[in-house]
């Protein structure tokens, strides 16, 4: 495919991708960001109920100010993202288009050692994004267009003997607009959010210095009700979980555990006045891995992913990944966005290299099986309530190379997967025959 949308760059969001832009004043304002192009296409969609071959161009522009002053920060920042060459069966949401947004508005207050000596204690109020521990429950996606923002407080503490701590409470934040037209036509309203969704919870944590072993624990809550002209599923659920990981070092062994159990409660449809059901559902991954010694910095990653499915039954059995990220485990968003943490059982092994600190790239592959036969196998949709299908549904090659043209100024990011579907991505009633081939080509452009 050529791509037909170089021309149809905004003109006034180049001006924010100047050297100009980037200041540093002596009473303590500095002004930094960046511009993101892609274009990503795919060839025969894994996902049903859209077209079969699609190509989209985005664009996303981030500009951030932040004002210091004795350990008070006010930080302002700005997301613009569009994306053009959408029609009624393209996949796209508002994880490709939200312009003009105010993702953050915040004030973050670095308290010192309130807690006592070699304590630190920082507490953060207003608009802002979010990473949460391993980040698969709540993340700030980097691939997606478009990110996740919410509204509340957040409070981080390190203690002694390498101990760190985490409470939050927040609302996260609707993307608007969210119909189709308005998408296509990359119209702009200001996100909301309210009392009709809630996140809080904590997370303890355990490092000690030069140590490369991490223990975690953590809960988190998530809860939503209807509002007037929005029906949501009506869940509660909390998220109970663990993770020990071994960092990566040069000639050494690493690899990790994560567990996370879901319980509470869901609506069966997006009806008004739905039955709720009771929810347990589950999240394991495992990893293994071995950096070798060398110019290019191999490393070999053997990894295991399991999110449970929904079966018969009385109690709703899917695992929810709520905010999470997928790119860094399971495969690239934008169009594909077929493999996320939900009904997958997925071995799989990767190599990595860093030749240079201009260059990284690494190539993985996966085999790919549903958890329960009987639900849509993990976010294409595809699915046979029968089970008569099977539950193996293909092998997905996944490759990403980047490399700095200008060292820490302009970057190129090239990201391609190739599904060779299985049984029951071709069998099943809402399947079709034939490999699912997806490339995206990423230029950014940062101004510190």
């Amino acid at each position: 495919m050529t791509c037909r949308y170089a021309s149809l760059l905004p003109a006034p969001l180049l001006l924010f991708a100047t050297p100009a832009m980037a200041q540093t004043t002596p009473d303590g304002l500095s002004v930094s960001g960046s511009m993101r192009l892609r274009y990503e296409a795919i060839d025969n969609q894994a996902r049903a109920g859209f077209n079969s071959s699609d190509e989209l161009a985005e664009l996303r522009t981030i500009v951030k100010a932040v004002w210091k002053r004795d350990g008070i920060q006010f930080v302002t920042e700005l997301y613009d993202s569009r994306a053009w060459g959408a029609n009624a069966g393209t996949p796209l949401s508002t994880g490709e288009v939200n312009t003009f947004e105010p993702v953050q508005a915040h004030i973050q207050a670095d308290l010192g050692s309130l807690l006592g000596p070699g304590t630190t204690t920082r507490l953060q109020a207003g608009r802002f994004t979010l990473d949460f521990g391993s980040r698969r429950i709540v993340a700030s996606d980097d691939y997606r267009n478009t990110t996740n923002g919410y509204t509340g407080m957040r409070a981080d503490f390190v203690l002694r003997g390498g101990v760190k701590a985490t409470g939050i409470y927040v609302l996260p934040q609707t993307r608007l607009p969210d119909d189709a037209s308005s998408l296509r036509t990359n119209v702009a309203a200001l996100d909301k959010e309210s009392f009709a969704a809630v996140l809080w919870g904590g997370l303890l944590a355990r490092q000690r210095k030069g140590s490369p072993l991490l223990a975690e624990a953590s809960f988190v809550h998530f809860g939503e009700r209807d509002t007037p002209g929005r029906l949501t599923r009506d869940r509660s659920l909390n998220n109970l979980g663990a993770r020990v990981v071994v960092d990566p070092r040069p000639l050494h062994f690493d690899g990790g555990l994560e567990v996370i159990y879901q319980w509470g409660q869901t609506a069966t449809s997006l009806t008004s006045g739905a039955p709720l059901v009771p929810v347990s559902a589950t999240f394991v991954r495992a990893h293994a891995g071995y950096s070798f010694a060398g110019r290019w910095k191999p490393r070999l990653l053997l990894e295991f992913d399991r999110a449970s499915g929904d079966g018969p039954g009385r109690t709703y059995g899917r695992f929810d990944p709520l905010f999470g990220m997928r790119r860094a485990d399971l495969g690239p968003a934008g169009l594909y966005n077929a493999i996320g943490r939900a009904n997958i059982m997925s071995p799989g092994v990767r190599l990595e290299v860093t030749p240079s600190k201009r260059f990284d790239a690494f190539l993985g592959y996966r085999a790919l099986w549903l958890a329960d036969r009987r639900d849509a196998f993990s976010t294409t949709g595809v699915r046979d309530a029968s089970g008569q299908s099977g539950t193996f549904s293909g092998h997905q090659v996944d490759t990403r190379v980047r490399y700095w043209l200008v060292p820490a100024n302009l970057r190129l990011e090239v990201n391609g997967v190739w599904l060779r579907r299985g049984h029951f991505l071709e069998t099943a009633p809402n399947g079709r025959p034939g490999n699912v081939l997806y490339g995206s080509v990423n230029l950014t452009v940062l101004f510190p």
